[in-house]
C-alpha cells in the first residue's frame, strides 16, 4: 500500500481518537491509555506529544488523503522509540509497514527502539521488517487487558 507522511493536523485527532477506541484495536496493541474513551485524556496526550520539540510524530495518509493513522519516534536520543497505529479497517494492506519504512528513512537515529505485545505477530512482524531485531523479552501492566503481559523488546541498530 502507497501512504503518504504528512505534518499532522488537529483535523486528524477525531480520526486517531476513533482508531484508539476501537476495542478489538485497543486490545491488540494493549499496551494503551487506561481508559481510551476518556477524549479528555487523549486530548491532553496529544497537546503533550505534539509540543515535544524532540518528537517526530506524522499522520500517514492514503494517496487519496484518507488519514490511517499516525506514526512516530520519541523520547531522549539513547532512548528513541518508534510507535505507530493504523486503523483497524487498513490492517493487512501493508499500510504499517510502508509508513514506518518512511518513517524510518526521515529519521537518521539509530538505534531505535519498540516494544510490542509479544502475542500481537501483525506489529513484531512489521518492526521486523523494517530491519528491527528482537533482543529480548520484558513483562508490562498492559491497560486494555487489565493485567501483566509479555513484551517483545526490538532495536533498530545503526
Amino acid at each position: 500500500m502507497d501512504v503518504v507522511l504528512r505534518a499532522m493536523e488537529d483535523g486528524d485527532l477525531p480520526v486517531f481518537f476513533a482508531q484508539m477506541a476501537d476495542p478489538e484495536a485497543v486490545w491488540m496493541a494493549a499496551f494503551t491509555a487506561q481508559d481510551p474513551a476518556d477524549r479528555g485524556r487523549f486530548e491532553e496526550h496529544w497537546a503533550r506529544v505534539r509540543a515535544d520539540p524532540q518528537a517526530v510524530q506524522r499522520t500517514v495518509a492514503a494517496a487519496d488523503g484518507r488519514v490511517l493513522g499516525h506514526v512516530a519516534v520519541f523520547g531522549p536520543p539513547q532512548e528513541r522509540e518508534v510507535t505507530y497505529w493504523i486503523g483497524r479497517e487498513h490492517w493487512g494492506r501493508g499500510a504499517a509497514t510502508a509508513a514506518l519504512r518512511a518513517l524510518l528513512a526521515e529519521v537518521p537515529d539509530r538505534p531505535l527502539h519498540a516494544r510490542a505485545a509479544a502475542d500481537n505477530a501483525g506489529s513484531v512482524r512489521v518492526l521486523e521488517k523494517c530491519g528491527f531485531a528482537v533482543t529480548g523479552t520484558d513483562r508490562g501492566y498492559a491497560n486494555a487487558r487489565g493485567e501483566e503481559i509479555d513484551e517483545v523488546l526490538l532495536v533498530l541498530a545503526g
